[in-house]
């Protein structure tokens, strides 16, 4: 009667999924309890609301917490079922015919209690065996965890990738008319260097798109292997626990040596190809402006922190407030209605800025900390070591390189348009289409200044 009752006992405590004791019980909103690796692996390519697996009733999340008493009631059961193994006749003692219920830490041997007492173990530390069994059950635990996260932040960086991959397509496709237009602006039939431009730009993008393919073909390989690793820890922990005190350094190991290098999403960036005669079209428009004074513009930081997030990165963490520094702004004091003007600003010992034009109704707005309505601005922020540079209204992700050092700015009044220079390279970096505004606007810039 009583074997049959632990038998039944023993049988609840198992798992639908993997018919073997419990690891990490959660219990879902229908009542029904699983491992939490056997609900992750059932679930994860579905969407919500996902299904039990038992009665299918629908549950409208994935994450529970672990059923602690549960935990506790496998883990008694386990340790009953070690104990009734250690205590059989041809597993105890052999010199002193006792259980060998005590484990050493050093030898990794279970011992008697007289054993463990003698001078050749000592020295050594020990645990009851029951507790050494749990330590090796809970880092496995720990272990699976943490390739889980990391197989979830590949997917979700394989995710992010192919978005990715489009938006750099759909940007090299929108630059090369803004390239053509700007061309034939000057030019009224199709040139050589137009052509030579647009070809070298085509094949750039082409090399950038084959690094996605790398990129992606890497990730999906990391993943392979972190899947392969987590069902090699997911098949030891359904092993007695017997089996765990037998040593799992060499897995434990290999685990984390597989997490160390986790592939990242690719940065692609286009290099800044030159336009001969640009820079010297656009500095005959040059003009002398005057600016506010520099005052410490607290909504910037607010601002850049919204530009850093639209950069679309699902690991995205945001650093700035571990930037010791503040950010300063300033503008024109006098606004353009008419006319064409070039200035240049130069950033160079800045790490985010901004520059462009502003209208008065977005200068005077309260809620410009996150609202760019009225701000055409080109924005060059950090990440990390990567700089990445984004225009406003609409926001625009521009997959080039950084400026060094000055940025030149054209203002065309008549058609109502605005263009972003790289000085250094001659290249164009962004030209906002004719009729983007319609009011008078004002001369702005920010930037991000170190505190000593």
């Amino acid at each position: 009667m009583e074997s049959g009752l632990s038998q039944a006992f023993a049988e609840e405590l198992n798992c639908f999924i993997c018919m073997s004791y419990l690891i990490d019980p959660v219990t879902i909103s229908c009542g029904h309890s699983f491992c939490r690796a056997c609900l992750h692996l059932s679930w994860e390519d579905s969407q919500l609301p996902v299904q039990c697996p038992m009665c299918r009733e629908p549950s409208q999340q994935k994450n529970f917490r672990t059923n602690i008493v549960l935990k506790k009631l496998v883990s008694i059961a386990r340790q009953a079922s070690l104990m009734k193994f250690l205590s059989s006749e041809e597993h105890q003692c052999v010199t002193h015919k006792e259980t060998k219920g005590i484990f050493c830490m050093e030898t990794r041997i279970s011992l008697c209690q007289l054993c463990s007492d003698s001078h050749i173990h000592r020295g050594h530390r020990h645990c009851p065996i029951e507790a050494a069994a749990e330590n090796q059950m809970e880092r496995l635990l720990k272990q699976m965890a943490s390739l889980l996260e990391k197989i979830q932040e590949i997917q979700e960086n394989v995710e992010a990738e192919s978005i990715f991959r489009i938006l750099f397509i759909d940007y090299v496709l929108m630059r090369e008319d803004m390239i053509r237009m700007e061309y034939r602006k000057w030019r009224a039939v199709l040139c050589e260097e137009e052509e030579e431009h647009i070809e070298h730009m085509r094949n750039e993008g082409s090399r950038v798109l084959e690094k996605f393919r790398e990129s992606e073909a890497m990730m999906i390989q990391k993943s392979k292997q972190l899947r392969e690793m987590f069902q090699e820890l997911r098949a030891m922990s359904q092993e007695p626990y017997v089996v765990l005190l037998q040593g799992l350094d060499d897995i434990f190991r290999r685990s984390e040596s597989m997490q160390l290098s986790i592939p990242q999403g690719l940065e692609p960036e286009l290099p800044a190809f030159p336009m001969i005669g640009l820079t010297e079209r656009f500095k005959s428009f040059k003009a002398r402006l005057f600016f506010e004074n520099l005052f410490m513009f607290l909504c910037m930081k607010n601002l850049f922190n919204v530009m850093r997030r639209a950069r679309f990165r699902p690991q995205h963490q945001d650093t700035s407030e571990e930037t010791c520094g503040c950010y300063l702004a300033s503008w024109g004091l006098q606004s353009f209605s008419s006319g064409k003007y070039y200035w240049e600003v130069n950033f160079k010992a800045s790490w985010d800025w901004a520059v462009g034009v502003c209208t008065n109704s977005w200068l005077k707005n309260r809620n410009k900390e996150v609202e760019t309505k009225g701000a055409f601005l080109l924005f060059c922020v950090k990440e990390g070591n990567h700089y990445s540079l984004l225009t406003t209204n609409p926001t625009i992700h521009h997959y080039l390189e950084k400026p060094l050092g000055q940025v030149g700015v054209f203002l065309d009044c008549e058609a109502r348009c605005l263009s972003f220079l790289n000085i250094a390279k001659s290249s164009l970096i962004y030209k906002y289409p004719n009729g983007t505004f319609s009011h008078r606007v004002w001369p702005f810039f920010s930037f991000g200044q170190i505190i000593p």
